[in-house]
């Protein structure tokens, strides 16, 4: 009880942050094409960059629960601010933290709790999406070093990444390598013309005959798919599901906001029927998504081995949520919602990305596919 008592301090603590030091900024975090390094650094004092990590290494120990409700708080005021927790913290520090060595761990996970390094996930490339089984950047194992070669794209906060956990295959063999920004061979470029994500300094990373140290292999030799792929984006899943709740809840406030105040034919918008419609499937859709993600992380907590795919379960849900609850909202603000003035026309392009990122949608349904068939067959 004391520790769910300290937590939600946390959570109340991080909600006065992000109304002063986030949501007065977001749109120029958008002009400017990118949060600001003094905003990272001030997440870093405050312990966000490390939520969930133990004390040891700075972190503020929040248990899954309690971190899915700290990813919400800063995805409902910023999908960029979110999407570096998502990276940072979820992709990068907590397959760290499971997988790394006890040097490794030392080394990074107190620097990046501070914000003196900034990690991203390097498995995504020009012509590898979702088939990450066959990564075509690739690894040879020389006398005192790894040599890798190849080229990572869509990296979230690549251009401003110090650390890379970077995916590399040996004759269909894949290996996770930490990859520090300051190797030979090593350089990014900035992914331009988005339609989201412009905040999140998207790169494409070129490695050229790169010399990994042999001490910087993450995990296992020739495992990097089956482990440190699939928990890394399990807890990717886990935490971009609960950016659909933030961003769905997001847009029903403003929904009913905006609907409260507007008139059109004499009467707010609140009165007419088919916008009443809306606003309750909204109201149903946002609560039943939060249910799926504490459900989640109630078993993620407890260790349990259905936290996997009822966390895939939440990541597919909330996406397709926060997808139809902001469609909804624009709906309502009519021809004003496409313009900055609201949130909605963000919230709506943002929303889009979630059924993309982490694996798409159409994956998410074929593994729940999967775990449906096996677990809700009876025999007669």
């Amino acid at each position: 009880m004391e520790r769910d008592n300290v937590q939600e301090t946390i959570i109340k603590e991080a909600e006065l942050f992000v109304k002063e030091e986030v949501r007065p900024y977001v749109n120029e975090f958008e002009e400017n094409q990118g949060i600001s390094k003094e905003l990272i650094k001030k997440m870093a004092e405050k312990g966000y960059l490390a939520a969930p990590f133990p004390k040891e290494y700075g972190g503020l120990e929040l248990d899954p629960v309690y971190y899915g409700l700290f990813t919400e708080v800063f995805g409902k005021a910023s999908d960029a601010t979110r999407a570096l927790i998502t990276v940072h913290t979820s992709l990068v520090g907590q397959t760290l933290l499971r997988f790394g060595t006890s040097e490794q761990k030392e080394k990074w996970l107190p620097k990046m709790a501070k914000g003196e390094v900034i990690g991203a996930f390097g498995l995504s490339e020009p012509e590898t999406g979702s088939d990450a089984k066959n990564v075509q950047t690739t690894w040879e194992e020389k006398e005192d070093c790894y040599v890798i070669n190849g080229t990572k794209k869509w990296i979230t906060f690549g251009h401003l990444a110090d650390l890379f956990i970077i995916i590399a295959s040996n004759q269909g063999k894949s290996t996770a390598f930490l990859v520090e920004r300051s190797f030979e061979g090593v350089e990014t470029k900035r992914v331009e013309g988005l339609m989201v994500a412009r905040t999140t300094y998207l790169a494409e990373i070129s490695l050229n005959q790169v010399c990994i140290p042999k001490e910087n292999v993450l995990g296992k030799v020739n495992y990097g798919f089956e482990y440190i792929v699939s928990a890394a984006l399990d807890y990717g899943r886990y935490s971009i599901a609960w950016a659909g709740v933030g961003l769905a809840q997001e847009a029903l406030e403003a929904m009913v906001t905006y609907s409260r105040k507007r008139e059109q034919f004499g009467q707010k918008l609140r009165n007419f029927q088919l916008v009443r419609g809306m606003i309750g499937d909204a109201v149903t859709k946002v609560h039943a998504a939060r249910a799926l993600c504490v459900r989640a992380g109630e078993l993620r907590k407890e260790k349990n081995k259905d936290a996997i795919i009822e966390t895939t379960m939440s990541k597919y849900y909330t996406s397709k949520v926060a997808v139809e609850v902001t469609s909804d909202a624009l709906q309502v603000h009519g021809a004003i919602g496409f313009t900055s003035q609201y949130p909605v026309e963000r919230l709506y392009r943002e929303a889009k990305v979630l059924e993309i990122i982490e694996g798409s949608s159409q994956m998410q349904q074929e593994m729940i596919s999967d775990y449906g068939l096996m677990r809700y067959f009876k025999r007669r």
